[in-house]
């Protein structure tokens, strides 16, 4: 949908009584294969095309959404969602973004959409180097699957405070998944990975044989002792520890006071060396954007400066809740009212490697997968099943597995120490994490 179409949804809206209005469109377009055991396993092949509308009677909203974008369901989902505000009870909270923040355009081209097209074949045949890569790893048995695909996406955004703006954004992705040993002593493991451009990527062989090797390291685990000891958190998953502080400085969690970190504003909640930012203007990143989804322009921000939180995830209705300013960081789906999310957030690294992090930790636990996490959000207990390897005197010693390690964040997250391997993997992106103690339960 064409903005000037899109401006003509939010005008009908305004006609037909709503005293304002925003309008979305996204247009997406996605290719994926892939192929297991050597057979062509599946192809897909989606378009879609959707409209989400937003409407204000008083302090009333609504919000409805379609996929018929005819003028007869246009006309129709405008009656509905405008008929459905004069029912809705007030939200004196709600309401558009200032005319005054709005993205007006210009700026630097964050370079998000890559022109690249694959066809079927080409991405059957990057499947089946990833997965022919991966089993000829010694000690992988059997494969799970290899995966290529391409995506894309239009998104258009328009609103009667006069902001109109759009974007698009590609994506393009390989992975395989393998398995090593024989009967009860299988292991899988598997390596993926995702970008804006297609020349970014790593090339099939690379992704294959990590994938393989990652599922070979995993053989005969062990279990542990239910102990305290220094815990490593490895980069590709270490970003899931900011997960819970990410839902914990959410204005809108904030505002109803279910948040750990609600009385924390301006209190140093991390130690000296750690520095989050949040830079939704990277080029290529894989959560860059010109404007958040009320059309804030996006700006880069530091969260955490040096251990210190400065700062909420705000949206227009919980910054009018907490008497703030925006910060840019509205997420939505068509269906429903803005909440938050960051764009890219990045946990900057430490100057030590993780080597010289467990040599000087001695023996512990390098947590390599996650799963299964409980997290209180009023008081910060967490806790989660986690496999990996136990060192000793900083080397990997061997393999273990079925472990669940507990603790209040508040205090995990004082005693984090990053180490210095960040990779930029995905929209959020951390270095190896070490937490001098975290109580291991096992057998």
């Amino acid at each position: 949908m064409d903005q000037d179409r899109l401006q003509d949804v939010v005008a009908r809206a305004m006609a037909a009584g709503a005293d304002a209005a925003e309008a979305v469109a996204v247009e997406r377009q996605s290719l994926s294969v892939g192929v297991r055991q050597g057979a062509l396993e599946e192809v897909e092949r989606e378009e879609s095309r959707d409209l989400g509308l937003r409407v204000f009677v008083g302090k009333a909203q609504a919000v409805v959404s379609g996929s018929n974008l005819s003028e007869a369901a246009i006309a129709k989902l405008v009656e509905r969602a405008v008929a459905m505000a004069r029912l809705a009870p007030d939200d004196i909270f709600a309401g558009l973004a200032p005319k005054e923040r709005l993205f007006r355009g210009g700026g630097v081209d964050l370079d998000l959409y890559d022109p690249h097209l694959c066809t079927p074949e080409s991405l059957e045949e990057t499947a089946r180097a990833l997965e022919a890569a991966a089993l000829a790893v010694e000690g992988v048995t059997q494969s799970d699957g290899g995966s290529a695909g391409l995506s894309s996406s239009h998104w258009a955004m328009a609103t009667s405070e006069g902001f109109c703006a759009a974007y698009s954004a590609s994506a393009f992705h390989r992975s395989a998944s393998v398995v090593a040993g024989e009967g009860s002593g299988m292991e899988r493991g598997g390596e993926g990975r995702s970008t804006r451009w297609f020349e970014d990527l790593p090339p099939p062989d690379v992704i294959g044989r990590e994938a393989g090797m990652r599922a070979v390291s995993r053989l005969k685990p062990r279990k542990l002792e239910s102990q305290v000891a220094p815990v490593m958190f490895e980069n590709r998953i270490a970003v899931s520890l900011l997960g819970p502080f990410i839902g914990a400085i959410a204005g809108p969690a904030v505002a109803r006071g279910v948040s750990f970190l609600k009385d924390r504003l301006g209190q140093r909640i991390f130690p000296d060396q750690v520095t989050v930012t949040d830079e939704p203007l990277r080029l290529r990143g894989l959560g860059s954007t010109p404007f958040d989804d009320e059309g804030i322009a996006a700006s880069a921000q530091t969260l955490v400066d040096k251990g210190v939180l400065t700062t909420w995830l705000l949206n227009v209705a919980s910054a009018k809740q907490l008497g703030l300013g925006l910060t840019g960081h509205a997420s939505r789906s068509l269906a429903g009212a803005p909440g938050v999310s960051p764009h890219n957030l990045t946990l900057q690294p430490g100057s030590e490697t993780p080597e010289a992090l467990r040599r000087a930790a001695g023996k512990g636990l390098l947590v390599t997968s996650m799963f299964g996490p409980s997290l209180n959000a009023n008081t910060g207990d967490w806790s989660v099943g986690v496999s990996g390897f136990w060192f000793e005197a900083g080397e990997i010693a061997y393999p273990v597995n079925e472990i669940t390690v507990a603790g209040n964040l508040i205090d995990i997250y004082q005693r984090l120490v990053p180490a210095s391997d960040l990779e930029f993997r995905g929209a959020s992106n951390a270095p190896s994490l070490m937490v001098d103690g975290l109580a291991i339960a096992g057998r």
